[in-house]
């Protein structure tokens, strides 16, 4: 089960007073910034509510208008394989530890619908608490809690706002779109 929540506007869930003002677009840099400040704010982490069986999230407001999310992973949950379209973005794991599996290549923008992936092109991470990381426009990975007794916590942010994202299902080399989803099937 998720919950979706809607962040009430408040000095707590935004940790943004020396964020960029509005007339200027955030850059990747901005966005980690703010993603480690708000995973910091312990308050803010221990108000997600958390759900045994799913992922649970709440929004926040980002810096410049960028789209920010408090996100809750439940032991052995994952998003899949997906990108955020032309959005650059960042997460910090605040509690817990995260595992991203990334791939060290552009994917073309559309008009395919199966890629075969080179022998050179998969990345790991670990993020405990603490530890994240910026990403580019198209970047495409998979976010995991490995973990099999303890939930995890972590702070995203995308700019600009997440237009879609494309779902991807993955066997071996091939990778092949899946689903595109719209801001109004996850928000």
């Amino acid at each position: 089960m998720s919950v979706s929540r809607a962040a009430v506007a408040s000095s707590r869930q935004n940790p943004t007073a020396d964020a960029p003002s509005s007339a200027s677009a955030p850059t990747q840099a901005d966005l980690l910034d703010f993603v480690r400040r708000a995973a910091a704010d312990t308050e803010l982490i221990a108000s997600l509510p958390l759900d045994p069986e799913g992922r649970t999230w709440v929004r926040l407001e980002g810096p410049g208008g960028s789209e920010a999310w408090l996100i809750g992973w439940p032991p052995g949950t994952g998003t899949g394989w997906h990108d955020h379209a032309e959005s650059v973005g960042a997460f910090v794991t605040a509690s817990g530890e995260l595992t991203e599996h990334s791939l060290a290549v552009r994917l073309p923008a559309g008009g395919w619908k199966t890629l075969e992936l080179a022998d050179d092109v998969d990345r790991s991470r670990r993020l405990p608490a603490g530890k994240g990381r910026g990403f580019g426009r198209h970047h495409v990975h998979e976010v995991l809690n490995e973990s099999t007794e303890r939930h995890a916590i972590s702070v995203h942010a995308y700019y600009p706002p997440l237009p879609l994202i494309r779902r991807f299902s993955r066997s071996g080399p091939v990778l092949r779109l899946e689903q595109v989803e719209q801001p109004e099937d996850w928000q």
